[in-house]
């Protein structure tokens, strides 16, 4: 079928990236992003590392458990959430296996915490945690956590929430910039932004039930920007919009609404929207938006520093090209748009262009910025 025909080609097209010398990071990054996702888990065990620059030739061995439990701070938190843990596992996962599961579990996080003093524990770190371990076993999981910790998932082990709470006010601006209307009842609501905590902190891990939904995200989230997970809880709050508008406007319906994740998304198409809007409002331009003081601390500044072999292969650059490519592409439609007033004009029009076409997720950048006008370009630094 045309189905399998297109799996077999993305197959090939990743071991041909993996396999070329040097390694095709771009490319890796790009399969990752696009439809499907990296499609199986022994895909994932070799793709993985190579997104998080990690060294699989050399893992360290693992400490034993004893000595890592013993005067740890955290060992007893850790432990609870853990042991609280059991609907991470797959269904009908025999006993023993999930309880040796749990402890390998225990001992990466202790491990990754003795190794990295200045990274504090917080509750929702398992529910990553577990992903990778169920995704790639214990010593390699051990080795990206370790990496995804100091990078991606930094601000979220901060002493105190003032990083997360940071990201987090990355989340109305985007709302804003593509549906004004949600955003203010949202506003009038005052809901805040708490009800997408454990989406972000535990990248969904936690809030899916479904264990290939959230490996799925998980590709798209290490292929990107740090700030990727806010653009798709904000992703998800558009695409309730009906939910949201017809709710009653106050804070407990609109919260107890928008916490309740549904478990049947579209995931390929919003994916595919995330990337669209991380493109049209990169988070240098909501930056100001989300209090400029707090953002020379937070990981999304520092992702300069996470060393990729290559400039070619920075996640945004990655999403940058598609851009362009689709820019060429835009010659031929150039008159469904005159140019409007208002760049804010624009870019809704675009949105809501996107979404009349029922963009299907082929690429990350593929639907809304075939329609976007020549000067859109000035969006980027």
């Amino acid at each position: 079928t045309d189905f399998d025909s297109k799996r077999k080609r993305k197959v090939a097209e990743i071991y041909q990236a993996l396999n070329s010398d040097p390694i095709d990071v771009a490319a890796l990054r790009r399969m990752a992003i696009s439809e499907g996702g990296l499609l199986t888990d022994e895909i994932r065990c070799k793709v993985w590392p190579k997104l998080l620059s990690v060294n699989t030739d050399d893992l360290p061995p693992l400490p034993a458990g004893k000595e890592l439990r013993e005067d740890n701070k955290d060992y007893q938190q850790v432990l609870l959430d853990v042991r609280r843990s059991l609907r991470r596992f797959p269904p009908g996962m025999p006993d023993d296996q999930r309880e040796g599961l749990q402890e390998e579990l225990i001992d990466i996080i202790l491990h990754v915490l003795k190794r990295n003093p200045q990274l504090h524990y917080y509750q929702g770190y398992h529910d990553i945690v577990v992903t990778f371990l169920l995704v790639v076993g214990d010593r390699l999981a051990t080795a990206l956590v370790e990496k995804l910790s100091t990078h991606h998932l930094r601000d979220f082990m901060d002493p105190t929430m003032d990083n997360t709470k940071h990201i987090l006010n990355y989340l109305m601006p985007i709302i804003d910039r593509v549906n004004p209307e949600v955003h203010d009842f949202m506003q009038s609501a005052e809901v805040g932004t708490i009800f997408a905590l454990s989406w972000l902190i535990t990248w969904f891990g936690h809030v899916l039930s479904d264990f290939r939904h959230v490996v799925r995200l998980y590709d798209f989230f290490l292929a990107c920007h740090p700030l990727m997970p806010i653009y798709f809880a904000a992703v998800i709050v558009l695409y309730r919009e009906q939910e949201v508008l017809d709710c009653e406007c106050d804070m407990a319906s609109v919260h107890h609404l928008l916490s309740q994740i549904p478990q049947d998304l579209p995931y390929e198409t919003l994916i595919s929207r995330a990337g669209d809007l991380f493109v049209q409002f990169p988070p240098s331009e909501l930056a100001r938006e989300a209090a400029q003081q707090q953002a020379e601390r937070t990981a999304a500044s520092t992702f300069k520093d996470f060393e990729l072999a290559s400039v070619q292969q920075r996640p945004d650059t990655v999403l940058r090209q598609r851009f362009r490519e689709r820019l060429r592409a835009e010659e031929r439609t150039k008159s469904i748009l005159t140019k409007p007033r208002t760049n804010r004009f624009v870019k809704l029009a675009v949105m809501g262009l996107t979404v009349a076409l029922g963009a299907a997720a082929l690429a990350v950048v593929k639907s809304a910025l075939e329609w976007a006008p020549k000067f859109e370009l000035q969006i980027f630094p």
